[in-house]
């Protein structure tokens, strides 16, 4: 039997489908090396190594009779632990959620298991994915597997974790404002966020409402395009989903004819290292050789994005998570009296971060503060999405650093909750907007993966996928 670890969905479907292994041989393959590194990883919350090994046996009793379902039947995929798998418990992170089973599948595992896919493990998350770092995890921070005394990023940390350190061979993370790309540049690994309705939220636990998106974080382009063409399109159970169109996996080599828009906003250096800078302008010079012409642009009001974004994100965190009280959803501690019982379940059971934006968003919501708050964040995106949509008629696609610096140090950043928030300065735009975007690494800093982002308009998926594909074939 051929070596079936580190392969990408390409790799695997190959190997696969020549005999070299099986899905089991895959499978068993990924939970040793789980069992190996996840003690130092911490990339996983939950293992579920017999219902894997059940769903390796259905896909390999498929193939045996011919039937094989497409590249993800019998390929060994990481889930984030919002994400719901019908018998499985899901945590969002949280010890709220600490003994909640899930009761239906997402519509995202749906489709998986129409395809085939093999579900190895939920992965670790910033509590209620509130954090850029997964040091917000009630059980524990997720640490890079390119050096264990740095984040992975958040709050996909434990998903991009797990790809990186080899641990499957693809997994889904959820996107608010960079919580798929963020955690994949720090990793070094692609992370796409599809434009907003491209996947269906359903079986998501919901973070803010009109700015989380699924999305697939792989080992290449190639495979974030195999991965999202399988959980994408509509579903009657999310009104918010929409047919973008198709998606090619052939992707191309040459970006001859292309206008790739760099924004002046992004590109003056505020914040940004030296070493992030070095490798993003290597990165243009890479995309001129490719026959693409830049242009420098103008994003208006997307210096307001990160305050847009930190005024709307906490809104509507306080109303979805209003459920969690103890008696609905979640934990419920013993109290005398019904207010005491809601005080003490969320006090003892939400994690710091988590009350924070909770509290944030119910006096952004209140009487006297709404119009002054909200509304007025409401107006600056739609000026926001309307300065995207008037880029994209001059340019076909924009290109930024994914984060002002490589992975940091646990602790860095913990006790200034703006300077954690600080780095999503480059990822949120595309949240606000509900544009794609996908980050794609770039080259090291370090000793550690710096990531490049394009962004496309929106529904412009397909576009963002096949530019991102030469840029990373360019750059091997």
């Amino acid at each position: 039997m051929k070596d079936p670890l580190n392969k990408t969905i390409v790799q695997a479907a190959a190997g696969l489908h020549a005999g070299d292994f099986t899905s089991v041989d895959l499978t068993k393959a990924y939970l040793q090396q789980i069992r190996g590194l996840d003690i130092s990883l911490h990339a996983y919350l939950d293992v579920l190594e017999n219902a894997a090994i059940d769903l390796a046996h259905e896909s390999d009793e498929r193939r045996a009779a011919g039937k094989s379902k497409g590249p993800l039947d019998g390929v060994p995929i990481a889930i984030k632990d919002n994400i719901l798998i019908a018998g499985h418990r899901a945590t969002a992170g949280s010890r709220i959620l600490e003994t909640y089973q899930a009761t239906y599948d997402a519509t995202v595992i749906s489709k998986l298991r129409e395809a085939g896919a093999v579900f190895i493990g939920k992965t670790n998350m910033d509590e209620f994915a509130m954090g850029s770092s997964t040091e917000r995890s009630a059980y524990g921070p997720t640490k890079n597997p390119h050096d264990v005394e740095c984040v992975p990023g958040g709050s996909s940390g434990g998903s991009a974790a797990a790809v990186a350190g080899d641990m499957c061979v693809a997994a889904l993370g959820s996107d608010t404002g960079g919580s798929i790309r963020q955690p994949a540049a720090f990793c070094g690994i692609v992370g796409f966020k599809p434009s907003y309705g491209r996947v269906s939220r359903y079986g998501l636990m919901a973070m803010a409402s009109s700015l989380d998106q699924i999305g697939p974080m792989t080992k290449t382009v190639e495979d974030a395009a195999i991965l999202f063409k399988a959980i994408m399109g509509t579903d009657p159970h999310d009104q918010t989903t929409a047919d973008g169109g198709p998606v090619s996996t052939a992707l191309p080599t040459k970006l001859d004819g292309l206008k790739i828009g760099v924004p002046s906003q992004a590109w003056r250096g505020e914040g940004m290292t030296p070493g992030v800078r070095a490798q993003t302008e290597n990165g243009l010079a890479v995309l001129k050789a490719l026959g693409a012409t830049l242009v420098e642009i103008d994003l208006p009001y997307a210096d307001e994005a990160l305050a847009v974004y930190y005024v709307l994100m906490p809104c509507e965190v306080s109303a979805n998570l209003a459920r969690f009280d103890g008696m609905r959803y979640g934990r419920r501690e013993t109290a005398a009296t019904l207010i005491e019982t809601y005080e003490k379940s969320r006090g003892m059971n939400l994690g710091e971060e988590v009350r924070r934006r909770v509290m944030l968003g119910a006096y952004a919501l209140s009487k006297g503060y709404y119009d002054a708050y909200y509304r007025q964040a409401r107006k600056v995106q739609t000026l926001i999405r309307r300065g995207y949509r008037d880029a994209f008629s001059k340019v076909d696609l924009i290109v930024t650093p994914t984060a002002p610096s490589v992975a940091f140090r646990f602790g860095e950043k913990m006790s200034d909750p703006l300077a954690m928030y600080l780095e999503d300065v480059f990822t949120v735009g595309a949240n606000v907007a509900g544009i794609p975007a996908i980050s794609v690494p770039c080259g090291m800093d370090d000793g550690m993966p710096v990531g490049f982002q394009i962004l496309g308009p929106s529904m412009g998926d397909a576009a963002v996928l096949d530019a991102a594909h030469a840029f990373e074939k360019a750059m091997t």
